[in-house]
Order: structure tokens, then C-alpha cells, then sequence
């Protein structure tokens, strides 16, 4: 049970089916097309409704392509900064990169902005240089549904301007299902919400699942790198009622090396929880 619940990077949802047709979608805003130290091509900057670009010729640390942070798009306007990605219906990975590389901005709450995705708040309050530090590198990364045909990844201002260096859009991957299914001792089922994160020394991402009649299904990611994780990283999972009550926790620190659901078809962790 602790590798199988070390291993769920999340496409939490009611399964809607993996956006398998859509590429990619990798931009480097604020700058040029830009190949990453994998091969990888980052479009020049497109697809955003407003904002300025700010280059600098810092060095940021904690990342094997410190050029992609080098060039960002800033909020400089009350109304969020987006972008607006025609997408196939489906499953998606976001990662969002950032770095703070002002030395005016370098001090905490000189920069704080939301992020929010499809209407939604998925970062509150982001302070990069609280989290990572001058020059240095920061990925925050989340799962999102689309069924709309469209992906907005909008950033307001909540104190400076709002900037963001990079967008990757990754399609969800397929997998094995695994089932959660969580129960009171009496049998009826949790009426609450998962909660995940996965963090390595490079990124972070977390988000949370409303229970279906006590159950949740996850995709078992077969391959990590597919969400940029090449590093150790750790999944952490609670579980609270509608009160906002811990009814269950689990941490686990996991190499990606070691993942492998070959032959693996389906799977299922039945939890029984103490009503609080």
C-alpha cells in the first residue's frame, strides 16, 4: 500500500478521458522559441491578452535552463494578465515557472499575485522570492479538467505586478486506476475531500478532489517525467470532512526510477476513518 499510494501523481477527477490527440503546449513568455537542455521546444511568447515583457541577465540557480527564467510577461494592469490556449476536452497538467530576479523585488511581500486557472484560484497569494529565494527557480504545477475547448492561466496583481516566465501544458497520461474509497466505522462513506501534493527539490504541485459517494479514482502515472519529475519527491495525502477535519494523512517519499505499473491492471486502497 505505500508504493502504490507513493506513486499517484494525481489526474484526480472524475475520469474524464486523457486528452491523448493534444500536444503539448510549452511557451516561453516574455521570449523567443527556446530549446530546452531535453530537446525540448518552448514557443516564443503568444496567446496572452496583455501585460510587458521584462528581461534580465541574471543567473537563476536550481534549474538546467536558467535562459527559460531569464524573460517574463508582467501584469502591469489592475485586470489579470491571461492566457488562452484552445485545448481538446480532457485531462491536463499545468506547470507554471517562475523566478524573482528584480533585486527591488527581492524581499518578502514585494510580489504578490493569484494564479488562477479556468476562473479559478489555484495559488493564493504566491510570493515567490518567500518561497524560493533571489534568482532562483520555482515550478508550481496543478491538474485541471477542460471542457470548454479553452484553458485560461491567468495572474492578478495583489501587490506589484504579477510575472511568470514559463507555461507547460502537459496532456494527462493514462494508466492503471487506482480507487479510494473511504469510509466511516459504520459503514457509510466520508462525505469530504482529498487533498495531494507532490514535491521534489525543483517543483511543486498540489490540489484536491471532492469524494464521489466516499470514492475517488486516480491514474497511475507510468512514467513521472511526463509531469517534469526526474527527482525524488515526496506525495502527501489527507483526507478532511466538510467541517475542514483531519480524518487522515499519508506521506511518502518515492525515486521515479523505481515506478513501474507494467503489469499492473487496476487497484484499490479502502480506508476506514473515525467520524470526528
Amino acid at each position: 500500500m505505500r508504493k502504490i499510494a507513493g506513486l499517484i501523481l494525481f489526474s484526480l477527477a472524475v475520469l474524464i478521458p486523457a486528452a491523448q490527440a493534444q500536444n503539448p503546449i510549452r511557451i516561453n513568455c516574455g521570449g523567443p522559441n527556446y530549446t530546452d537542455t531535453k530537446g525540448n521546444l518552448w514557443q516564443a511568447d503568444t496567446d496572452f491578452t496583455s501585460g510587458s515583457v521584462s528581461t534580465t541577465g541574471v543567473t537563476v540557480t536550481g534549474t538546467a535552463d536558467p535562459a527559460l527564467y531569464q524573460d517574463t510577461r508582467m501584469n502591469n494592469v489592475n485586470n489579470a494578465l491571461a492566457y488562452n490556449f484552445p485545448l481538446t476536452n480532457g485531462t491536463y497538467h499545468v506547470n507554471l515557472y517562475f523566478a524573482e530576479t528584480n533585486a527591488s523585488s527581492e524581499q518578502v511581500g514585494a510580489r504578490v499575485f493569484n494564479v488562477l486557472i479556468q476562473g479559478a484560484v489555484v495559488f493564493q497569494n504566491l510570493d515567490v522570492f518567500a518561497e524560493a529565494g533571489a534568482n532562483a527557480a520555482l515550478e508550481k504545477g496543478t491538474d485541471v479538467n477542460v471542457t470548454n475547448g479553452n484553458l485560461t492561466v491567468a495572474f492578478k496583481n495583489v501587490a506589484g505586478s504579477a510575472k511568470v516566465a514559463a507555461i507547460e501544458v502537459l496532456p494527462g497520461a493514462s494508466g492503471p486506476l487506482l480507487t479510494m474509497s473511504f469510509k466511516y466505522p459504520d459503514g457509510t462513506p466520508v462525505v469530504g475531500t482529498l487533498n495531494y501534493a507532490v514535491t521534489s527539490s525543483l517543483l511543486s504541485f498540489q490540489g484536491s478532489q471532492a469524494l464521489l459517494n466516499g470514492t475517488a479514482q486516480s491514474a497511475l502515472f507510468a512514467n513521472p517525467s511526463s509531469l517534469g519529475i526526474s527527482a525524488q519527491f515526496t506525495v502527501k495525502l489527507s483526507l478532511t470532512d466538510t467541517a475542514g477535519h483531519v480524518l487522515w494523512q499519508m506521506s511518502v517519499a518515492m525515486n521515479p526510477a523505481e515506478v513501474n505499473f507494467a503489469a499492473v491492471q487496476n487497484s484499490a486502497l479502502n480506508v476506514t476513518v473515525q467520524k470526528l
